[in-house]
Formats: structure tokens, C-alpha cells, sequence
């Protein structure tokens, strides 16, 4: 089974407008071609006629069981309405995290006005999930996005279950550490490369990953996702595979931490041989 956890609908060659529907035809199809089981949709923290709102993703995929929806929340712009729509949806499974855009928006994860972001979601026990590392624009600042900044809300928020995109590249060593000294805080792989990874890439990166498995321990906290479609789906399955660990550990990276932490009800997933294994983790 294979559970990736950090896609996007968002158009990003914005020359031309591309229908919300075909957006969600291309990924079932790149879905079905690599054999991913379920995709997490990551909304944007900004709506327009290139990135659709979470309100129209939520109702896009209601009735397909391989999606879910993580609800990305402006620092700068959102209101109490949207909460409130988010809470509705929350209510009835909707949602399956939140995203907030660190970098991308001026502001640090430890700002106070997102106490009331981690409430509800503490509340509805859902993760919050960061953009660290670097940004896909220029104009990203990346100093609010180092994930050292995450520790803050780790510590503050002990019931808070948090997850550090793109392992923070390039500060892998740093989203390490908090990973290592946190247990409410998790990672996912995604957005390591734009497109296919070269060898040479795959190589350094494939170091980092093990070296940062070696010292925070069995990979119980790692989530597979790759960021499509700026990263490609082929080119991230052929990279898990050349990573030095037991088929055991890579299947807690691949599918078991995710559908444990983000509650991904995999006996609906029935082409996964995976399914079988379900009624022993009943607890």
C-alpha cells in the first residue's frame, strides 16, 4: 500500500486556466500508473482560478475514497467564517489536516495568532502540517520558515500533532532534532526535487534520509509524499526504493504512520493487499 501524503491540485504553469476537474483527472491517473492507493490534497493558502479553495476540493472528491482534503489556511487573510466552515467539515471527516504556509506568508509557526488554529485542531484531532525549507517561489522568505521555528509550537502545543514538510530541506539536520526531541512531531519526504531527481541528487538525498532515520530512530514519524505535481510520483517511487531500510520500516514510511495519524480508513482501499492486516491493529 502506498499513501501519499502531500499532493496539490494548484496549477502551476499558470498560462493558460485549467478546469478544477481536469487538475483531478490528472492525478487519479498518475494515482492509478504508479499503484498509489490514497493521496492527501494539500488547498493552498491562497484562492484564485489556479488553486481551488477548500471548500471546492472538499466537494470535488466526497465520493472518492483514494483522496482526502487538508484545509490550507492564510495567516494573513483568514476569518472567523472560515473556521467555522472549517469546523462543519471537520465534523464530518472532510478535513484531514490542516496546512499553513510559513515562508510563503510572513510569519513565524509560534505567532499567537494561530493559537485558536491549533485549538480546533487539537480539538478535532487533526495534525497541522508546515511548509519548511525552502520555497517554490523566489519571493519566499525563508527565514520564517526554518524548522527549528516548530519546536516552539511542539513544545507549547503537547497535544498538537504537527508534521514537518519537505523535512525542512535544506536544514535537514535541524528538522532532525526537533522530529528527535519532540514525539507530537512528524515529517514528510515531499518536494525534495522539482520534477525527477537526478542520480547524483538521489544519492545525497538518499544520505540525509538515513542518516536523519539513524539518529532520530525508527522511522515511526515519516510519511511518504512527494508534492505532485511539482515533484513526479515515478521518479519519488524509484528514489523509496533505493533507501537502505527493511521492507518493515519502509512500510511504516509508505502507508502505517500516515493512515495512523491522519485516521485513513484503508479497509476502504480495497485493491490494497495491505487491507488483510487491518483487524490486528484494532486497538
Amino acid at each position: 500500500m502506498i499513501i501519499d501524503v502531500h499532493t496539490h491540485l494548484n496549477n502551476y504553469h499558470e498560462e493558460t486556466v485549467l478546469p478544477l476537474q481536469v487538475s483531478l483527472d490528472r492525478l487519479l491517473g498518475v494515482m492509478e500508473e504508479n499503484k498509489v492507493d490514497y493521496s492527501l490534497i494539500l488547498t493552498s493558502y491562497k484562492v484564485n482560478e489556479h488553486r481551488p479553495s477548500v471548500k471546492q476540493v472538499v466537494e470535488a472528491t466526497r465520493d472518492i475514497p483514494s483522496l482526502g482534503t487538508v484545509a490550507g489556511i492564510s495567516y494573513l487573510n483568514y476569518k472567523e467564517k472560515d473556521l467555522r466552515e472549517m469546523a462543519d467539515y471537520l465534523r464530518s471527516g472532510e478535513i484531514k489536516a490542516f496546512k499553513l504556509y510559513p515562508g510563503y506568508e510572513p510569519f513565524y509557526p509560534y505567532d499567537k495568532r494561530l493559537q485558536v488554529i491549533y485549538e480546533l485542531a487539537i480539538e478535532f484531532d487533526i495534525p497541522v502540517m508546515f511548509h519548511s525549507g525552502d520555497t517554490y517561489t523566489p519571493k519566499g522568505k525563508i527565514r520564517f520558515s526554518h524548522p527549528l521555528h516548530i519546536d516552539d509550537v511542539a513544545v507549547d502545543f503537547p497535544e498538537l500533532k504537527i508534521v514537518i514538510c519537505h523535512v525542512g530541506n535544506p536544514w535537514i539536520r535541524d528538522c532532525m532534532e526537533v522530529v528527535y526531541k519532540n514525539k507530537n512531531v512528524y515529517a514528510d519526504v515531499s518536494g525534495l526535487v522539482l520534477g525527477d531527481f537526478s542520480d547524483k541528487f538521489e544519492r545525497y538525498m538518499k544520505e540525509q534520509l538515513e542518516e536523519m532515520i539513524l539518529y532520530a530512530g525508527d522511522p515511526q514519524y515519516l510519511l511518504y509524499g512527494t508534492d505532485w505535481p511539482i515533484s513526479t510520483m515515478k521518479s519519488y517511487l524509484n528514489f523509496m526504493k533505493q533507501l537502505d531500510l527493511s521492507d518493515d520500516k519502509k512500510e511504516l514510511i509508505y502507508w502505517k504512520n500516515a493512515a495512523k495519524l491522519f485516521k485513513i480508513d484503508v479497509s476502504k482501499l480495497s485493491n490494497s493487499p495491505a487491507v488483510k492486516e487491518q483487524p490486528k491493529k484494532a486497538e
